[in-house]
């Protein structure tokens, strides 16, 4: 994936949006940096569930966040020796703060910047879709902080051929958007017109980021050849970056990414 990004330069700071498999990209694409010799940070402009795994980091103890400023700077430099343990470590740290529901929200200010400072690769979660395939984003969304060089829009392709009901977050603004009803199916048009459309897909681009779909969940010949139509769409929008990506299983049962 970090090829077909085309990735110039060495701390690219990379936002997902969309629905339909956020944290699934970013992990695989937090991977391929570690497996470069690339160190890489992971944290979230909204939310991310946390994991239960080493590379996870808490940026300050749940309900112990400091106000003062005296207090924000000194937890800050903890912060940052915590996220450099992290990274000598396991080559990716994944860190917010600690909000409720087992969750990790945004960073202070005062916490980014010494992410900043290591110049290294940032992959942000920028959007949050409660585990549906689409979603159009309400006024306040998505949250796509102002360095961003590459920002990636994802939708899962299991939504085509579904009630626009089951499988879209905020359906009603998607109703509007597609002139549809919610209990009319989703298509591979549809996704090409979210996907290209200043109201979802590429809402809150930074006008100096690449925009890419990113066409998640390609597991069957069907969605396929579903991903394949949508590329036609966006094309013939003036939308040519994307990405079709696919988790397969192995003959041993263990999942493997595939790029398309």
């Amino acid at each position: 994936m970090t090829d077909a990004l085309e990735l110039k330069h060495g701390c690219p700071v990379i936002s997902a949006a969309g629905a339909g498999g956020k944290t699934t990209t970013l992990h695989r694409l937090a991977e391929e940096f570690v497996r470069q010799g690339q160190r890489v940070i992971v944290t979230t402009t909204t939310h991310i569930i946390e994991e239960d795994e080493p590379c996870f980091l808490r940026a300050v103890p749940e309900g112990s966040a400091p106000a003062a400023l005296p207090q924000m700077q000194a937890a800050a430099q903890a912060f940052s020796d915590l996220v450099r343990d992290r990274l000598d470590r396991f080559g990716q740290v994944w860190t917010g703060m600690p909000v409720s529901g087992g969750k990790l929200g945004s960073l202070p200010a005062l916490f980014l910047d010494q992410l900043w400072d290591l110049e290294i690769p940032v992959l942000i979660e920028a959007d949050g879709a409660r585990r549906m395939p689409l979603k159009v984003p309400a006024a306040h969304e998505p949250v796509i902080h102002p360095r961003t060089t590459h920002v990636l829009s994802v939708y899962g392709l299991d939504a085509v051929g579904k009630m626009l009901k089951g499988v879209c977050f905020r359906e009603e603004l998607a109703e509007r958007l597609l002139n549809k009803n919610r209990t009319e199916r989703v298509t591979a048009e549809d996704i090409a017109l979210l996907a290209s459309s200043a109201e979802a897909g590429r809402k809150g681009c930074p006008e100096q980021a690449a925009y890419t779909v990113v066409l998640n969940k390609a597991d069957t010949d069907k969605r396929r050849e579903d991903a394949l139509a949508i590329c036609r769409e966006l094309q013939d929008r003036g939308c040519g970056r994307v990405i079709i990506t696919s988790v397969i299983t192995s003959g041993a049962g263990r999942m493997q990414d595939r790029e398309l």
